[in-house]
């Protein structure tokens, strides 16, 4: 067994969760600074171990927390987790593992303890550590620093005491003291005893006296007991006699009463259905009377609108009689138009590309030209130039400022050509604008023209529609109206029925079922299935005697889980909803009997019908009841089977635990009949509701229908209007945008034949410049040349002939654009203009036709013949209709009248019926004042029976003898013999009636006192060995002890230091006076020589050292003449040896080398790695020689945040830390 594996956290400096890897089960060397928290670790094992740090206060608690001073969290608690290697089964285990977990854990306020994860004691603990070999008494397993400095500053009768506490003397006082104290009791319980004795003989001796005088009295008691009982047993006997005879007469009573309250019941039924049908009757009789005022009103609308629309007809006529002649004439007008319209746009279109063809002739004349005239020019101003300068240089600075001057009207030019250029793009763009709109105004203008008679049209197809919707509203507002009326009742009578079942529920319960479907649906519950009346059905037949077994589970909620329970309960408790019981079906277990149907018996359960989702419910409740004929059946059946329940169908319940109930049940009362009631109103309720929802439904969208045929028609007539509005302003905007053509036509033609004249004087201006820029730098001659004459000549003859071809093609273009401007003329001013204003006549016409006339309130169309025909079919609709109504009203006032008939014949049997449940009820209210008188007498003679058997059973046992000595006795004789023997009984008013009662409690207590003191001696006895036993184990624990140290110390010392030898020397009383002869007995580690000494323990008064560092034959040293090292190695010595006298699966060794010599700390390190290979060690150390006998190496490190932490390193990582404690400690 060994430390596998150590776990701390908050604990002093170790603040997080510390896992160590793993131990070794040899020698684990843990190294680290001074203050990093070797000793912290060290003291972590102690803390579990509890060999320190028990019964802390709550400072010290504080203490052991890890200090957060220095962090920004607080550690409220800490815990050391050690893992113990359990393979050898030296911890007790009850699971058999290889592992055991301790753990303690501290806080403020705590201080725990745990094994193997399970809560345990402090004392748990510490006798799971003594089971395994942790000795109290011996407690150098662990050595923490100071202790060594301890034991070599140990005096010698401290030696001693460490002695006898590592032999286990202190168990042996304690046992002995503990002997002495029980045996200290034993004497004071036997005196007390002795006493008690002496009195209890005393009074048996007075007792013995008073029992002859008892036993006298005794035999008259019985006798008077005798007499008492035949008196009261008589009286019982009348009572019980009389008893009968008012059970008899009370069945009879409630025979007879029972069948009146059957019929009484069942006349109130009758009653109650005769209710609902004059309620029915008569909210059919309202609707019927709603429905004929309706059917009046309506007819009263319908002739209104007959009478207006016949007289609609005879002004339609009277106005087309009016304006049907001035149309055709017009319409004639409008085709002679259309036709010379046409005649002259094609003249039109036939003129154009002649007259577009002369024009670009006469534009290629006059470009010829103006060619021939620039030439013309040159060469005479070359010539000119000839006589005018003198010298070539004159010249050619003439000819380039006349460059110059060319090249500013070729600049002037161009920027005019630029303009006209630009502005012709605009005319152009805005003559295609303008052809475009009048395109457009064109297609509006029959777009419009198309529109009105569209919407004519269109107009009469939506009021037919209307008119067929506005009978089918009318139709939806009758049926509205019934069934609004209907939903009304159904609330009303669901009201009352639901009241009627609250009522029979106490109110917290009726709140909580009322709210416990609104908290499902909002929390989204899906397993809740109501109470539990919704979710089964029975005959009526069964009806009571379910209801009696159910009581008030019935309003129990039935759902899945218990969860689901959980969290309805806690919504309900949360909003103060009321109370609800629950039945979670995975919480239900029924035991459900296996009882086989009989001709006199059934089970209840199989006469419900329930859905098997709920069967579980249904067994909890109904599973363990059967349905009995008769109480006598019903008590048989659960007399022979203790599993079962029985009933009677009126409701007389036998249970399986002895209780019988029953009595009256008031049907009117009855919960099945207000569930069904509710039920049956609220199917009622939602059937109606339903139906009215999509009555409104279908109302709606027939309004919604009629709105929007009623809009439609509307945005008819006003887009009609609109129409006819706006023909007039795009008329006119057709006149401008005419007129801003042909303007803009005229000025582009301007503009291209100023373009042309432009395009014309640049193309001279280009030939002077090329003729003066040849001219340039050429010699100065005088005149042209041949060549230039002869082109000049030929030039003016060509410029004449281009004049005259120029003013004939000048001509042509006039007289044929003036042709065109006066066919364009005639076209745009004259015959459209004139077509326009025709076709607005005969729309205007159109319009007083194709209006408006309001007829009952509703527009409605007439045009021409087909207004005709369509008012001549609505004015015969109307008539029909008025006819239906007729027929309506006719069979309606019939149907009202058998109805008043029929609420007539239901009240007069109301009241009948209502007669007779009075007489009823007098009858039943005598049978009943009868039944309480019988009730009265009964319950009068059973308290009567009640105090005669009270004083039957105070009399106790009366033997047959005694009784029938008196039976055939006159009561008067067995009165007044009675009396006697009372008078006799006074003569003993002073005798003790439990004398002999108490003469055998007081042997009896004698017996047992004489037992105890038996026992007490016995005791006694076996106190006194086992002090002298304790004595003698005592004695021969500390020899034995003394004696395996001594030899162990020699043996280690010897081990430790070859070259010197060391003893332990037992010092006696009679030893004190004389140094040498304490010297003379340091060889009394000697076994032989010890059991020879055969000496009291009282003579012991220490253990001395002697020891030798240098040879083996010195008288050695005592331990106050050594140095530190060597006082150190001696302590050393004396550890070892107590542990090898009482060896453990573990040691822990907190810087044992510290103040060691360099020659004996090898030496040390050298034992222990001896000693680890039987042993787990755990050293800490700072010295190199522990280092490198161990088997893992662990070092502690200490953070900036004064955390500490360990973690596993290797060997020569240890000696590193250790080479650098080292030099740290030397600078």
């Amino acid at each position: 067994m060994h430390i596998k594996t150590l776990t701390i956290q908050g604990f002093k400096s170790y603040k997080d969760q510390t896992a160590v890897e793993e131990f070794s089960p040899g020698h684990n060397v843990v190294v680290g600074r001074n203050g990093s928290g070797k000793s912290n670790f060290f003291a972590a094992i102690r803390f579990v171990l509890s060999d320190a740090y028990t019964s802390m206060s709550k400072e010290e608690r504080q203490s052991l927390l890890h200090d957060s001073s220095s962090s920004t969290s607080t550690t409220l608690s800490a815990f050391v987790e050690i893992v113990f290697d359990n393979s050898d089964g030296r911890f007790p285990s009850s699971s058999g593992s290889n592992e055991l977990v301790l753990r303690r854990t501290i806080g403020i306020k705590k201080d725990e303890y745990s094994i193997d994860r399970k809560s345990a004691t402090k004392s748990d603990v510490m006798n799971l550590l003594e089971a395994a070999g942790f000795s109290r008494s011996n407690p150098y397993y662990i050595v923490p620093q100071g202790r060594i400095t301890h034991l070599t500053n140990m005096k010698d009768a401290d030696r001693l005491n460490l002695l006898k506490d590592v032999a286990g003397t202190k168990v042996y006082e304690t046992r002995r003291a503990d002997s002495l104290r029980i045996m200290q009791e034993t004497e004071e319980k036997k005196a007390k005893i002795d006493e008690t004795l002496t009195y209890i003989q005393e009074r048996l001796a007075e007792l013995q006296e008073e029992r002859s005088e008892l036993n006298d009295f005794r035999e008259k008691d019985k006798e008077r007991r005798s007499l008492e009982y035949t008196l009261h047993q008589r009286d019982a006997n009348d009572v019980i006699t009389r008893l009968d005879d008012l059970v008899i007469r009370r069945q009879e009573e409630a025979a007879d009463a029972d069948e009146k309250q059957k019929r009484f019941f069942a006349r109130e039924k009758e009653l109650k259905a005769l209710e609902d049908e004059l309620t029915n009757l008569q909210h059919r009789s309202t609707v019927q009377v709603a429905e004929r005022d309706s059917l009046l009103q309506e007819r009263r609308e319908l002739a209104r609108t007959k009478a207006e629309i016949e007289a609609q007809i005879n002004d339609d006529e009277e106005r087309d009689e009016r304006l049907g002649g001035t149309r055709e004439e017009l319409q004639q007008r409008l085709s002679a138009l259309d036709e010379r319209i046409s005649a002259v746009e094609g003249e039109l279109m036939g003129l154009e590309p002649s007259l577009e063809e002369q024009m670009v002739s006469l534009n290629n004349a006059r470009n010829r030209l103006e060619a021939s005239k620039a030439r013309i020019q040159v060469l005479f101003g070359k010539r000119g130039r000839s006589t005018q300068y003198r010298t070539q240089a004159e010249r050619d600075a003439a000819i380039r400022a006349e460059i110059q001057s060319l090249e500013e009207f070729k600049t002037e030019q161009n920027n005019r050509k630029d303009e006209v250029q630009a502005e012709t793009v605009e005319l152009q763009q805005a003559i295609a604008k303008a052809e475009t709109s009048l395109t457009q105004k064109a297609e509006e203008l029959e777009e419009r023209r198309q529109f009105i008679e569209e919407s004519a049209k269109r107009w009469d197809e939506v009021r037919a529609d209307e008119d067929k919707l506005l009978e089918r509203k009318k139709e939806l507002w009758k049926e509205e109206h019934k069934l609004d009326s209907s939903v009304k009742v159904a609330q009303e009578r669901l009201g009352v029925a639901q009241r009627s079942l609250s009522s029979m529920m106490d109110r917290a319960t009726a709140t909580g079922l009322a709210n416990v479907e609104a908290v499902t649906q909002r929390l989204g519950l899906r397993g809740v299935y109501g109470p539990l009346y919704k979710l089964f059905t029975v005959q009526d037949t069964y009806k009571t005697a379910v209801e009696v077994t159910a009581g008030q589970s019935l309003f129990h909620v039935v759902v899945d889980t218990d969860e689901t329970a959980s969290r309805l309960i806690e919504e309900m408790n949360r909003e103060k909803l009321g109370r609800v019981t629950f039945m979670p079906l995975n919480r239900l277990n029924p035991k459900v009997t296996d009882f086989q149907e009989k001709t006199d018996a059934m089970l209840m359960l199989r006469k419900l019908t329930f859905n098997q989702a709920h069967a579980k419910a249904m067994q909890q409740v109904f599973g363990r009841m059967i349905i009995c004929k008769n109480l006598t059946i019903a008590s048989s059946y659960v007399q022979s089977s203790k599993e079962i329940n029985a009933i009677t169908l009126d409701g007389d319940k036998v249970e399986r635990k002895g209780a019988l109930t029953g009595g009256y049940n008031d049907p009117k009362r009855s919960r099945l009949d207000a569930v069904q009631e509710v039920k049956r109103w609220k199917e009622v309720l939602v059937h109606d509701e339903q139906e009215l929802a999509r009555i409104r439904t279908d109302l709606q969208n027939t309004e919604t229908s009629i709105t929007s045929m009623i809009e439609e028609r509307q945005s008819l007539e006003s887009r009609s209007k609109r129409a006819n509005r706006s023909r007039e302003p795009i008329l006119q905007e057709v006149r401008s945008l005419r007129e801003t053509e042909s303007a803009a036509k005229k000025r582009l033609q301007r503009l291209q034949e100023w373009s042309a004249q432009l395009s014309r004087d640049l193309e001279t201006v280009e030939t002077k410049k090329a003729a003066l820029q040849q001219e340039i730098n050429t010699p100065l001659n005088a005149g042209l040349s041949a060549e230039e004459t002869a082109e000049l000549e030929h030039l003016n003859r060509e410029a004449d002939e281009g004049e005259k071809t120029v003013t004939e093609l000048t001509a042509k273009v006039s007289e044929m654009s003036t042709q065109r401007d006066t066919l364009e003329i005639e076209l745009a001013d004259n015959l459209k203009r004139e077509r326009e204003a025709i076709v607005g006549r005969l729309e205007t016409l159109n319009n007083q036709v194709v209006g408006e006339s309001q007829v009952g309130g509703m527009a409605v169309s007439a045009g021409g013949a087909t207004a005709k025909v369509e008012r001549q079919k609505r004015l015969a609709g109307l008539r029909a209709q008025i006819a239906d109504k007729q027929k309506k009203l006719e069979r309606i006032e019939r149907e009202i009248e058998e109805n008043q008939q029929k609420i007539k014949g239901k009240q007069d049997q109301i009241d009948s019926t209502t007669r007779e449940q009075i007489e009823e009820a007098r009858s039943i209210s005598r049978h009943e004042k009868v039944l309480s008188k019988i009730v009265t007498k009964r319950r009068e003679y059973e308290q009567r029976k009640v105090e005669v058997d009270e004083k039957l059973r105070q009399l106790g046992l009366v033997s047959n003898e005694a009784l029938q000595k008196y039976a055939d006795m006159d009561t008067s004789k067995v009165l007044k013999q009675l009396h006697k023997m009372q008078a006799s009984l006074k003569e003993f008013s002073n005798v003790n009636v439990r004398a002999i009662e108490q003469y055998d409690q007081f042997a009896r207590e004698r017996d047992n006192l004489l037992e105890r003191q038996g026992e007490l001696d016995k005791s006694s006895e076996s106190i006194t060995e086992l002090i002298d036993s304790l004595d003698m184990r005592k004695d021969e624990a500390i020899e034995r002890t003394f004696k395996q140290v001594s030899k162990n110390f020699a043996d280690v010392f010897e081990q430790l230091v070859p070259m010197g030898r060391g003893a332990l020397i037992m010092q006696k009383r009679f030893d004190t006076e004389s140094q040498e002869n304490e010297e003379s007995d340091e060889d009394a580690m000697d076994e032989d020589e010890a059991t020879k000494a055969a000496k009291k323990i009282e003579n012991y008064i220490g253990v001395s050292i002697k020891v030798s560092f240098h040879s083996k034959l010195d008288e050695g040293l005592r331990i106050q003449q050594l140095s530190g090292g060597q006082k150190s190695l001696v302590a050393l010595a004396l550890i070892f040896a107590i542990q090898k006298c009482d060896p453990a699966a573990f040691y822990l060794f907190d810087e044992i080398d510290a103040n060691l010599d360099a020659q004996y700390r090898t030496a040390v390190a050298a034992m222990i790695q001896q000693l680890s290979e039987n042993a787990q060690f755990i050293t800490t150390t700072f010295r190199p020689e522990l280092v490198g006998v161990g088997d893992k190496h662990y070092g502690v490190f200490f953070s900036a945040q004064k955390v500490s932490s360990l973690q596993s390193i290797t060997q020569d990582e240890a000696f590193r830390f250790v080479e650098a404690s080292a030099e740290a400690t030397h600078t």
